[in-house]
């Protein structure tokens, strides 16, 4: 395993790891690992598909569950490489009027 893989994963583990804790993961670290990413792939360094493979397999060691089960079938649809499916759980909101 190369540096930059080996940073990516390490990123990429601590991301999914702050959301399944039920931790907001901030934007700027997010933006930079898809950076990265992007970057291992134009550079030849990594292949697309073995990073795609890296996110879900992560996601389902840190989530118990496929990135599928979470966000449906068609997710890569609205989260094309490099974006990361990552997102905080919504907050138990329940209204505060009878309106």
């Amino acid at each position: 395993m190369s540096l930059l893989e080996s940073e990516i994963r390490q990123r990429l583990t601590r991301q999914f790891h702050l959301l399944a804790q039920g931790d907001d993961a901030p934007p700027g670290p997010r933006y930079r690992l898809e950076g990265l990413m992007e970057a291992a792939v134009i550079s030849g360094e990594i292949k697309k598909e073995a990073l795609q493979a890296l996110i879900e397999n992560l996601h389902q060691d840190i989530f118990a569950q496929t990135i599928e089960a979470r966000l449906g079938e068609d997710w890569e649809q609205w989260h094309p490489f490099p974006q990361i499916p990552a997102f905080a759980l919504r907050a138990p909101v329940s209204p505060s009027t009878s309106d």
